[in-house]
């Protein structure tokens, strides 16, 4: 069976867009879902400060309205990051969310850090696939009784693209988790870096990373199962990650990650195709848009929403100037846009993997919502 993709245009036509986005959830069937007394859960990407290319605040609060009115009790929601930017805690990721305009004014509710003050608040869900047996994912998003993920589609260095499943599953896992995606290697200790302030060593449950009488952390690897707690609490870049997990793998990790979140809850999904930049939300600046602002989608299956979602991309014209014109200028207009700008990428393979899981299917009826 294809699962229903709803499509909307950003063409006004007399209407207000935030007026069209409602209309296409509710046509999509999000009040079918018994939101009374339920804590929703609304995953978002809050925005590197200096990177413009996230979702508005304005559309999260219409979504955020009409989960009040049908009763729900939504919050926005989002994990900490395993790099050092400026969401990698609590504390700098709600004054970044703040500064780009998401605050419970703004928005219409509160926003909660999922995975906590220092990304090590967590929940393991058992899912005992392929890559991943325990998902650990935030604990304020595990706890919720209902997911709702929103989603920038864009492209994305390591798997071609990002949109729903990608904002999903690396986007929920707590700092450990995000780990176990981005690396099959344990941890490493920057010894220069290192100032002996010994959170790794109080923080670790294994025994396995210690503070020597140099006043340097090293970790004893016979020890280390490679949870990644002392990349979460380090507050100096000395506890790194060792970034070597391969494109693919990463993708089915992904994947998994996806499951978990979405595993025994009524789940609903929104991608927004427009500022379709060529990479990751999570640098400080963005580049121009690959191809024009295309409209919104929406739907029950993730993995039919981001084969939707790309199958619109790669049908619509190229922009001049951006990544692909600049580095292609005689591109085939067939080409698939996003190996033309991350040719090392395989997003089929991704989806194809959520698909064989159980996530979703990559078999689509796209519904136009005027």
């Amino acid at each position: 069976m294809a699962s229903p993709v709803y499509f909307t245009d950003f063409r006004s036509k007399g209407k207000s867009i935030l007026e069209k986005l409602e209309k296409l959830v509710l046509k999509a069937g999000l009040e079918t879902i018994n939101f009374e007394k339920k804590f929703v859960a609304i995953k978002v990407h809050f925005g590197e400060p200096g990177n413009v290319a996230y979702i508005r605040p304005n559309y999260t609060r219409r979504i955020v309205e009409i989960i009040k009115r049908l009763g729900g009790l939504p919050f926005l929601t989002d994990c900490n990051t395993l790099y050092k930017g400026r969401r990698s805690n609590a504390i700098d990721h709600l004054q970044a969310a703040h500064e780009n305009g998401f605050t419970p004014e703004t928005v219409g509710c509160d926003l909660i850090i999922a995975d906590g003050l220092k990304g090590s608040d967590y929940r393991e869900i058992e899912i005992n696939l392929t890559h991943i047996k325990k998902a650990k994912i935030g604990t304020a998003i595990a706890d919720a009784d209902i997911f709702i993920s929103i989603n920038h589609f864009k492209g994305h260095e390591m798997t071609g693209f990002g949109g729903a499943l990608k904002n999903i599953g690396m986007g929920c896992g707590a700092v450990p988790g995000k780990l176990e995606m981005h690396s099959n290697s344990k941890p490493k200790v920057v010894t220069e870096k290192c100032v002996g302030c010994k959170m790794c060593e109080l923080n670790c449950n294994h025994n396995a990373i210690k503070v020597n009488e140099h006043h340097k952390a090293w970790i004893n690897y016979d020890l280390c199962v490679g949870c990644g707690q002392c990349v979460a609490v380090c507050r100096y870049d000395a506890a790194q990650v060792v970034w070597n997990e391969g494109g693919n793998t990463a993708w089915k990790k992904i994947d998994e990650y996806a499951f978990a979140v979405v595993k025994g809850k009524p789940h609903f999904h929104i991608n927004f195709l427009m500022d379709i930049s060529p990479d990751c939300d999570c640098w400080s600046s963005h580049d121009a848009p690959i191809v024009p602002d295309i409209g919104i989608l929406a739907s029950f299956d993730p993995v039919a929403l981001d084969q939707a979602s790309v199958d619109l991309v790669n049908q619509a014209p190229v922009l001049a100037p951006s990544k692909i014109s600049d580095h292609h200028p005689h591109y085939d207009p067939s080409s698939d846009r996003f190996q033309l700008i991350h040719p090392h990428s395989n997003w089929q393979e991704g989806l194809a993997y959520a698909e064989s899981i159980g996530l979703g299917s990559r078999t689509y009826q796209l519904l136009r919502v005027e």
